[in-house]
């Protein structure tokens, strides 16, 4: 009498739990989630605080007289944030020194003479869709009012006050919002005599000068 024998496995991979497991589900979720990160990282990417961000930080000698006309002007400020359901009403008050009230004249000699408009810059440290620009517009004295719709989530700030008139100077800063007020200083990059910056717009060799 003859006996044939069986040669199947008594444990097929695809039911051994490990194999599933370690060999096949953990690279496959590493897969999925590789997947993932990139497809975030070009659909989902932080954009950057504003367009003219970074070429300020290109241009630095070239922006940087508006800073020292602030420090040549001793020019500071407060910003001061109100919520008003679902508006922030600002208040900004522009200082100038005592000695400049006092004989309503400017550092440099000319008429001190209060700008009717100013212009705020509030930028988002990563979220463009957060940044805000907002006039200010002069009230009586030294100060001046605007409005704006903010984000309320806790998040950093640039914030930037700027006078495009004949003194063009701006006072910069950077704060954690949600916030109730800003104060304004100018740089102490011009506090030391000979460490101005220099203005090198008309500095720079041209390219095309150098190919010969």
């Amino acid at each position: 009498m003859h006996h044939t024998s069986s040669n199947q496995p008594n444990n097929l991979w695809y039911k051994n739990y490990m194999v599933l497991v370690f060999v096949i589900g953990l690279p496959a979720l590493v897969v999925i989630v590789c997947l993932f990160f990139i497809y975030y990282s070009i659909k989902i990417q932080d954009s950057t605080v504003r367009d003219d961000w970074y070429m300020d930080g290109k241009a630095l000698y070239q922006d940087a007289s508006r800073d020292q006309m602030t420090y040549d002007l001793g020019i500071s400020g407060v910003m001061r944030f109100e919520q008003q359901d679902d508006k922030t009403r600002l208040r900004f008050e522009l200082n100038y020194p005592a000695d400049n009230l006092t004989t309503h004249t400017l550092n440099d000699g000319t008429p001190l003479v209060y700008p009717k408009t100013l212009s705020a810059k509030i930028s988002h440290a990563t979220d463009i869709s957060k940044d805000r620009d907002v006039a200010l517009v002069h009230q009586s004295d030294n100060v001046y009012y605007g409005e704006v719709v903010m984000d309320q989530s806790p998040a950093k700030y640039y914030v930037q006050i700027e006078n495009d008139g004949a003194h063009n100077w701006r006072l910069v800063q950077h704060e954690t919002f949600p916030i109730n007020n800003i104060s304004f200083h100018p740089l102490t990059s011009f506090d030391h005599t000979g460490n101005h910056l220099p203005d090198q717009r008309n500095k720079r060799a041209d390219v095309s000068d150098k190919v010969e």
